[in-house]
């Protein structure tokens, strides 16, 4: 690969843009040196929430906008414990959980927020 086309080794982005040493990734904030071991990007967290946060299996999280579920609206501000992270995201959605009034569920990352 050229020097004027990098790949972020982090999410794969070929928006990537060189800012001196540094290239910087727009869609993951990744910035890396070409010329260094990227092993950092490989212990990345691979599920991030809508700040950046990283997930875990067992996290709580809290849904960050209102979302239209069949005839339902799960609203923001909703509280899910217990998410479980797929290995294999199901149809772009990487949470599987159970929420309450709802049932189980798939969720998007960038639909979530880590609680504190």
């Amino acid at each position: 690969m050229s020097e004027n086309n990098q790949i972020c080794p982090k999410c794969n982005s070929v928006n990537c843009y060189n800012d001196g040493l540094l290239w910087i990734c727009p869609e993951c904030f990744f910035e890396w040196n070409p010329e260094e071991n990227n092993e950092a990007a490989e212990d990345a967290p691979q599920y991030l929430d809508a700040n950046g946060v990283a997930l875990q299996t067992g996290d709580t999280v809290i849904v960050v906008k209102d979302l239209k579920v069949g005839k339902d609206t799960l609203k923001s501000g909703t509280k899910v414990k217990n998410i479980r992270l797929l290995d294999v995201p199901e149809d772009g959605h990487d949470i599987s959980c159970k929420v309450d009034g709802f049932g189980s569920m798939y969720l998007k990352c960038s639909v979530v927020k880590k609680a504190k």
